[in-house]
Order: C-alpha cells, then sequence, then structure tokens
C-alpha cells in the first residue's frame, strides 16, 4: 500500500462541504429555535444611562429582550472571564453593566421567534448615553504608550534583550538608513459569520455549536462565566468557514446566546452580522521605527527597532514585534523596544501569524532600503547578512533551509535578470517592478492527547478535540493514522470539534498539525504494542520473540522489520485474542529543549506592474519558497501557501480598517469598502517547498498555516519601489501614495 504521508491527498470533508452536507455552527435546527439578534452601541466610552426596550417588546414573536438590567447571572471575577489564550489585564464582559468600552460593543439582545422579527425589532431599541472623551488614533496615544513589561500571563512575549553597543555602532556606521512605518488595522472577515446554537436539554445541559478554533477553551470559558460544571456544557465546531485567530478567544456571541438559553430555557442561535464582527478582536495597528547600520561591503554593524502598537484600555495585548531580525540578519549590535497605545477599541488579537508580517513589512522594507543605498543587490545582502544562529538566545537552529529557498525562489523568477534601477524596466506603458522579502515564523508543538480504536474488521476511529479551520486537519489526521495503522485511507474516520474528546490545545500558531500528527503516532505505537502482545498468542506465532520497536502495522498486518514475511494479520491477532476493539489513549508532551531555535522560513519573491499615469498596481506574479520541515499533503499545504500570497497582496494593497476618530467607530465595517483581493487581483502564484529535515519531532513536521504570509507585503512593497522610484512606507500601498 503507497504511502499517504506526503502526497496531494483530496480532503476527506471535500464532498460534504460542497454538497452542503457540512454543517456549520448557525446551521443546526432543533424545534422551537429562538433566534436572538445583537443591539450595539453607538458610542465609543461613556455609560448607558438609559435603555427602552418596550417598543422592541411590542412585536409580535418577540420573546424577551436581554440588557444588564434583567440578564440572569454571570460571574463577577476578571479570572472568570479568562481564556486558555487570554492576555493580561480584564476581560470583557458581555451584558455585565452599564460601562460602554468600546463603538459596536453588545449592549442588548433582542430574542424572537425568527431571525427576522429579531433583527427588525432590535432597531427598535432606544439608548441614551452619557460620553465621556475616547481615543481611537494610534498617532494620538503614541507618546502616552508604555514599554512593555514582562507579562503575568505566559502569553505575550517581551523584546529581545540588546546586545552590543548599538547606538555606537550605527553613529560609526559607513552606511545608515532609518525609516518610519506604519500598518493600519485590520480585521478578519471570514465568510462565515460569527454565530452559536445552543441546544437547550430538558435535564438544564447545554449543548451549544459554536465558531470557534478551540472547543474545549469555549467550554471551560462557558463554565466560569456561568458557574456550570463541566458536564452541563458540550461545545462542538465540527466545521469551520475560516478564522485565521479571530475564533481563538471565545467572542461575544456563544455567552450571549447561552445567557438567553438559561433565561429563557429554550433552545436559541445568535449569528452577528457582518459590520457586528468588527466589535471582534483585529491586527493592531503598528508605528515601528527601523535603524540599520552596515559597513560599505554590506555587514551589519547595528540594528535597532522600535514598535508602538494598539491595545485596549482594558487588557494588555500584544506579540514579538521587535525581535525577529535576530532570527534573519547576523549582528553584534541590536537594540528592541516595544510600547504599548492603550484605545477606546476592542481588544486587538491574533490575525494569522500576529506579529510577523507587521514586523517584517518593516525590517524588510528597511533591508531593501539599506540595499539601495549600498548599491547591492536585495538579495545578495540578504546572503550576506545570513545568520546561522539565533542571535536573541545564541543558539542554533533544529534547520533553516533558507538559503535555498533564496537559491529555488530566485530562480524560478528569474531574479538574474532584474535590473536593478528604479523605473528601468517596462511592459509596454506599464512599469514593472521586482522585489523580494524573506519570511520566518515559529514550530511549534503543544502537548494534546489522542484516542484510536481499532476494530477486528480494520477500520479505526482517530478522536481529540482539536479543530479544522478549513486548513484540512481531517484529512491530514487521516492521512498520518492510514499509515501508522497500515490501512486503507477509507478505513480511518475521524472526531474531532467535540469538547468531549480528548484534550487539545486551540488550533492556532501552525502548531495544529505537528502537535497532532505526533500525537496520533504516540497513540499507535501503544495500539501496536497491544496488538503485537495478542499476535504472540497466536498458534506459532512469527512474532513470538519480537520486540515492539522491531515491528510495524503495514497492510492489514504486524510485521516484523527486520523480515517482512514474519507477520501477522490484525484481524488474526484480534480474533485469536478474543477481542473486537482495541482502545488506546495517549498524551503527547513535547520534549522541552530550549537549546536550539524553530523556525519555518520563506523566499517571496513579487513583479509588480504598474501604469505610469494613473498608478493602478497589478501583482502580475508572485514566487513563495517554503522550507517548512515534512510536508505532510503537499495539496492543502499549497492551498495554505496560495492562500496566504493572497492575503498579502490584500495587506500589501488593499486592507484597512477606517476609523472615524470623532466617533470613534468603524466606518468601513463591510466587505464591499473593507477592501480584499478578489480574482482580477490575482495573478500567478507559484509555491515552492525545499527539502528540510528537522528533527524536533519524530514526523519532522513544522506547520505551514502563516509562514505563507510573511514577506508578502514587503516584496511587493519593494518591488512599488522598485518600479516607481517612490518609496511607501504606510500600508496599504494606494494610488494616491504613489501620485500625492
Amino acid at each position: 500500500m503507497a504511502p499517504y504521508i506526503g502526497t496531494a491527498t483530496s480532503r476527506i470533508d471535500g464532498i460534504a462541504k460542497v454538497t452542503g452536507a457540512a454543517k456549520y455552527a448557525a446551521e443546526f435546527n432543533v424545534p422551537g429555535l429562538l433566534h436572538g439578534s445583537v443591539v450595539t452601541s453607538t458610542i465609543a466610552k461613556g455609560r448607558i444611562t438609559r435603555l427602552d426596550t418596550s417598543a422592541a417588546m411590542r412585536v409580535k414573536g418577540v420573546i424577551d429582550v436581554l440588557t444588564h438590567e434583567n440578564r440572569p447571572p454571570m460571574a463577577d471575577n476578571d479570572q472568570a472571564y479568562k481564556d486558555d489564550v487570554a492576555p493580561p489585564g480584564s476581560p470583557f464582559r458581555p451584558l455585565y453593566d452599564d460601562k460602554i468600552k468600546f463603538n459596536l460593543q453588545p449592549i442588548a439582545l433582542v430574542v424572537a421567534e425568527t431571525s427576522e422579527v429579531a433583527r427588525f425589532a432590535a432597531s427598535l431599541v432606544t439608548v441614551e448615553y452619557e460620553e465621556v472623551a475616547h481615543v481611537t488614533d494610534i498617532f494620538a496615544a503614541r507618546d502616552a504608550a508604555v514599554p512593555i513589561k514582562p507579562p503575568a500571563s505566559p502569553v505575550g512575549f517581551t523584546p529581545p534583550k540588546a546586545r552590543g553597543q548599538p547606538n555606537r555602532a550605527l553613529a560609526r556606521a559607513a552606511v545608515r538608513h532609518e525609516g518610519e512605518y506604519y500598518v493600519p488595522i485590520e480585521h478578519h472577515n471570514p465568510m462565515e459569520l460569527y454565530g452559536a446554537t445552543v441546544i437547550h436539554e430538558s435535564d438544564g445541559k447545554l449543548t451549544v455549536y459554536d465558531k470557534t478554533q478551540g472547543v474545549q477553551n469555549v467550554q471551560r470559558y462557558l463554565c466560569g462565566v456561568f458557574g456550570m460544571k463541566p458536564e452541563g456544557v458540550r461545545v462542538l465546531s465540527p466545521f469551520v468557514g475560516g478564522a485565521f485567530g479571530s475564533g481563538l478567544r471565545p467572542q461575544f456571541e456563544a455567552v450571549l446566546a447561552v445567557l438567553a438559553a438559561r433565561a429563557l430555557e429554550r433552545s436559541v442561535r445568535v449569528v452577528l452580522t457582518r459590520p457586528q464582527m468588527y466589535a471582534l478582536g483585529y491586527r493592531p495597528a503598528m508605528v515601528q521605527r527601523i535603524a540599520l547600520g552596515a559597513d560599505a561591503d554590506g555587514t551589519l554593524d547595528a540594528i535597532a527597532h522600535d514598535a508602538v502598537t494598539a491595545t485596549s484600555q482594558f487588557e494588555e495585548y500584544f506579540r514579538q514585534e521587535t525581535g525577529w531580525s535576530g532570527l534573519l540578519y547576523k549582528c553584534a549590535n541590536a537594540k528592541y523596544e516595544h510600547k504599548l497605545a492603550r484605545l477606546d477599541l476592542p481588544t486587538s488579537c491574533d490575525m494569522r501569524a500576529p506579529s510577523a508580517p507587521t514586523a517584517l513589512f518593516a525590517l524588510e522594507s528597511a533591508m531593501d532600503e539599506l540595499a539601495v543605498a549600498l548599491e547591492l543587490d536585495p538579495l545578495e545582502l540578504r546572503l550576506r547578512c545570513y545568520s546561522e544562529r539565533d542571535q536573541n538566545h545564541d543558539r542554533p537552529f533544529s534547520s533553516k533551509a533558507l538559503r535555498e529557498c533564496y537559491r529555488q525562489g530566485a530562480e524560478a523568477f528569474g531574479w538574474n535578470k532584474r535590473n536593478g534601477a528604479p523605473r528601468s524596466m517596462r511592459d509596454g506603458s506599464e512599469l514593472v517592478g521586482w522585489g523580494m522579502a524573506t519570511g520566518i515564523w515559529e514550530a511549534l508543538q503543544m502537548p494534546i492527547t489522542v484516542r484510536i480504536a481499532l476494530t477486528a474488521n480494520g477500520s479505526a476511529e482517530v478522536a481529540c478535540a482539536t479543530s479544522d479551520i478549513g486548513t484540512g486537519t481531517y484529512t491530514i489526521m487521516a492521512q498520518v493514522a492510514a499509515d501508522m495503522l497500515g490501512l486503507p485511507l477509507e478505513n480511518i474516520s475521524i472526531k474531532l470539534g467535540d469538547s468531549t474528546l480528548p484534550n487539545s490545545p486551540v488550533e492556532g500558531g501552525s502548531w495544529i498539525a505537528a502537535s497532532v500528527s505526533n500525537g496520533i503516532a504516540t497513540t499507535v505505537a501503544a495500539v501496536r504494542n497491544e496488538l503485537l502482545e495478542l499476535a504472540k498468542k497466536v498458534p506459532n506465532s512469527p512474532l513470538a520473540n519480537a520486540a515492539p520497536d522491531e515491528v510495524k502495522l503495514a497492510d492489514g498486518m504486524i510485521v516484523d522489520e527486520r523480515d517482512g514475511s514474519r507477520s501477522v494479520s490484525i484481524a488474526d491477532a484480534m480474533r485469536h485474542g478474543g477481542v473486537e476493539r482495541i482502545e488506546q489513549e495517549e498524551t503527547t508532551n513535547p520534549t522541552a529543549d530550549d537549546s536550539r531555535a524553530r523556525n519555518t522560513h520563506s523566499a517571496v519573491f513579487a513583479e509588480v506592474k504598474i501604469d505610469e499615469e494613473i498608478g493602478v498596481i497589478r501583482v502580475t506574479r508572485v514566487v513563495s519558497a517554503i522550507a517548512g520541515g515534512r510536508v505532510l499533503n503537499t495539496k492543502t499545504a499549497s492551498s495554505q501557501i496560495l492562500g496566504s500570497v493572497v492575503w498579502g497582496i490584500g495587506m500589501a494593497l488593499h486592507e484597512e480598517t477606517l476609523i472615524d476618530h470623532k466617533l470613534g467607530r468603524v466606518m468601513n465595517a463591510n466587505i464591499a469598502e473593507y477592501h480584499v483581493p478578489v480574482n482580477a487581483d490575482v495573478h500567478d502564484i507559484k509555491v515552492i517547498f525545499v527539502h528540510e529535515h528537522d528533527d524536533s519531532n519524530p514526523l519532522g513536521v513544522k506547520g505551514l498555516g502563516e509562514i505563507g504570509i510573511i514577506g508578502v507585503a514587503p516584496a511587493i512593497a519593494n518591488a512599488v519601489y522598485h518600479a516607481t522610484g517612490k518609496r511607501v512606507r504606510d500600508l496599504p500601498i494606494t494610488l494616491d501614495k504613489l501620485h500625492p
């Protein structure tokens, strides 16, 4: 039987998705289901002085309107509202009191017989406020930003320690570059709206279908908020229509749906509108200053990287914004500073590869500007500054095939044909620009538990509470299990997205592929060991003296790895052992080893063509070369990188959350005016997977969900400079910035 790992295997859930058989959180129906519509605040800061629900209550079909004044009891302490990935601070409490912390904050829930009636009645709720001054502009809050200190929570990252004498090295550098770079707030816009369907059981227990990246995280959160026992709340999320980090933390639709279900003792569904999803987290705005100093030959002497990022007034969300240079470029002198600007907005949150696309937009643009100052090819500069060690912690990499990414990416792109002078390349009436940049992300593995049940007929069920957020987790779990159990792929069934299943972390950080696949390997070993004991009981067993590490499962058999002719079929072993089912559940805890840095890497090459008269930019080609360890499924992996590149195009040219700072309100809270790339914006994208062996885990898996977006925006920005001679340091790059 040919191996499944490493092949282009189609999604095992694909048919269910394209036929509509796959159900999402807001598609589970029961008799008597009620519908909730959220009323949101129209001010950014203050308190509610009067909330009139009488007109809404008079609408036929309205059951109730819940507010902070009449809701059921909720927890009154911050700890109860903490979730598995909560940042330091005081988490937001939906419908808790009269205080308004941000515009679009949920302040009431209208519950009715139909969603249409609920939405109409919600429009009749009137609210009066006492407003206080607010600030939603990062530039207005910049001077008051405070440096990040070591967090009380393990979530978050402080800047690396300074090394060498950066100030002196910058002053003495033969060539210097200094610039300020800005990335605006960007909002998640997954296709599936956030929704929760809460089924109120006859015994008072709740079954919650929620859009989330972590069912057990949501379950624990709901138990904390409502003081419920774990056995009283089951959370399921079998399919997710995109999340990209917005579903790592529990969102308020689940709280409101549970609140209504408990108050009315009825099943309730709450689905947010597209504008209301702008009240959830977002990629924070970031202002960065980077100073680089180099010798005339391109050797980096000094790096100074400062960042100011946005968070809410009530929580301190941050990630590693400034230290990526220490993982990419050799430099003896460096200093970093990261500050938080508190705004009257919801707490910012993880968005695909949090911190890296924004930080590397600045770093890789600055490196390109330094290359221009040195009159050096941008790729050559990166090769001269290549680092073989993580300089932030002075340790080697578990693997780093970035040089090969540069080589293969440049060759596929045709980089050697590039004329380095700005405005020197044309295609008819269009200016042509070629730019490149580097990407880097973490390669992590988290503790996880997997249960496998093997039956005598050669079928296996693999169960874990992890989520599939559209990346193909169902499929890679089946591939790994099929190979390791020696069974056909169609004999494997996958159960996930259920809080009652074995423990899993939230699906984020590109760690689930590595975690769950190695978790399957651990549990398969336990299944194999039990099978071997049964096989030894077979009369005249050829495996009577075999040790567990001397056998493998292949083609429905337990096989001696030293001599393939010595084997016992799984069916015979189980029949002679008198068992119809073998079930094993094992927890895999990655070995704690800080002696090496674990990262994925990429080299991104981009071509733009720009209409010289009106400045319209087209990204006509992108080559992305990825070093991400062992690739489990080349088909789904390629899709991940393709989607990431498209998002990088959006980041570079389209995406920007626009806030009226006088109102503190998002003005383009829809996908008509919040621009994202469409088909006409996406042209040729080539993905290259560079072979890379990594022994950080038994399967050599690193994870690919996020590395694909990192480096795309600066590659495009650098190409725009090459085409026009105009350096744009604030995203998105729009035609007005090329023709001010």
